[in-house]
């Protein structure tokens, strides 16, 4: 039995991932969205395309597990937070679609501000103590 090629599996869970990334955008933008999933849906996908980690990818490990943790557990809350058939029918158009991710500097921003906050709090309970 041949084992399949490592950078074949990396390339198919990619364009799965992709997939599943765009289905959220078209689910953030379609008016029958829950709001709760829209919300989600915005916040994984801000955290996918940005360039910014929450762990940036330096730190050994870590850096590259937050990615392949929270993406997919985020996709999977969104799924569970939508309407089963909006998200086949969007998870289907999405598939069919050659349409690109689309770029959100926000948030990249929202990344940002998140690690200013988290260290702004540790420089001011450092000079507290």
């Amino acid at each position: 039995m041949v084992a399949p090629d490592r950078r074949v599996v990396a390339a198919g869970a990619a364009q799965r991932i992709r997939t599943y990334l765009l289905a959220l955008w078209k689910l953030f933008r379609h008016p029958e969205t829950p709001r709760a999933a829209r919300w989600v849906a915005i916040a994984v996908i801000a955290y996918a395309v940005s360039p910014i980690d929450l762990v940036p990818d330096f730190i050994p490990v870590l850096g590259q597990l937050d990615d392949l943790i929270l993406i997919p557990l985020g996709i999977a809350l969104v799924v569970r937070m939508t309407p089963k058939p909006l998200w086949e029918a969007l998870l289907q158009e999405a598939k069919a679609s050659p349409d690109p991710l689309p770029r959100l500097v926000w948030g990249a921003v929202a990344v940002i501000a998140f690690w200013l906050v988290l260290i702004g709090l540790a420089v001011w309970a450092w000079h507290a103590w």
